[in-house]
């Protein structure tokens, strides 16, 4: 069983023990960030770091730790569970107290780290895109904050799953949102929309990513929700995660996107991001 790191320990998953007090357990009063690790190394650190902060400033939370601090355990903690591919996940609640809405004072965060094999994306998602489906956006307004309070999303990916997708693309006003549990991107006539950052939409670290590559390779990229109505027209839909990096969806709601194979603009993004993970520069 894989080492964890709770309140300043690194012990065994098993013996890790908190609260029922604590108000992440009570109240879902807590922010998360999943990092990948590749070679032993986290992806994309800083960038994860610092929306970490910004889900804690968004719900008046203290960071239990400096930047360097949380650099040193997590390194720490990759190699306890043995370096190579890992999923980390950093979770961070208010703590312990007793049950009420308003938050307490004095009260000393809880910190939470685990990590779990990263898993390889599948070739045949590579070489066949995936399917998903659209559903109205029923999360709540402060989408920009990376909460622990995860039960709309998981009811949209669930609906998903028994449709026979990976993803929910989800409708918010007639515009398309994010994914359930990604970013979204539509292609038409060459360019790339994806959503600007604002309470609606997660500022995903890959999404910044995805975006500084189609600048660099001169790809036209407008930060921009687009209808419905041009979501199914589209050449082109992708999403983008952590885990899953970018992948094409080839199937919406049952109907081909485009030629149903994954895109031209989608393999040149995905080759770019694959030299990009393999470049030391954005590992630490």
């Amino acid at each position: 069983m894989n080492d964890v790191y709770l309140n300043g320990e690194f012990l065994a998953a098993d013996k890790a023990k908190v609260s029922v007090f604590d108000r992440g357990f009570l109240l879902g009063d807590g922010v998360y960030e999943v990092i990948p690790v590749y070679d032993g190394h986290s992806f994309q650190l800083d960038g994860h770091l610092e929306r970490l902060q910004a889900s804690l400033d968004g719900v008046r939370m203290s960071n239990p730790h400096s930047n360097e601090q949380w650099k040193s355990l997590i390194k720490r903690l990759v190699e306890l569970n043995g370096g190579g591919n890992q999923s980390l996940y950093l979770q961070v609640t208010r703590g312990v107290a007793p049950r009420d809405h308003v938050f307490p004072e004095g009260v000393t965060p809880t910190a939470f780290a685990m990590s779990n094999p990263l898993q390889a994306v599948s070739k045949k998602y590579k070489q066949e895109g995936v399917a998903a489906i659209t559903l109205p956006d029923i999360r709540w307004q402060n989408c920009n904050i990376k909460a622990i309070t995860l039960l709309p999303n998981s009811l949209l990916k669930q609906q998903a799953q028994d449709a026979g997708a990976v993803e929910a693309l989800l409708i918010r006003d007639g515009y398309l949102t994010e994914g359930a549990a990604s970013n979204a991107y539509v292609v038409l006539d060459g360019t790339i929309f994806t959503a600007p950052k604002d309470e609606k939409v997660l500022p995903g670290i890959t999404r910044e990513v995805v975006i500084a590559l189609a600048k660099k390779a001169s790809i036209p990229l407008i930060e921009e929700a687009v209808s419905e109505a041009q979501l199914l027209q589209a050449d082109e839909v992708w999403m983008s995660s952590s885990t899953k990096e970018v992948l094409a969806i080839t199937r919406l709601d049952g109907e081909k996107v485009g030629t149903g194979a994954p895109g031209p603009v989608w393999q040149k993004i995905d080759a770019l991001y694959q030299d990009y993970k393999k470049d030391g520069a954005s590992w630490q």
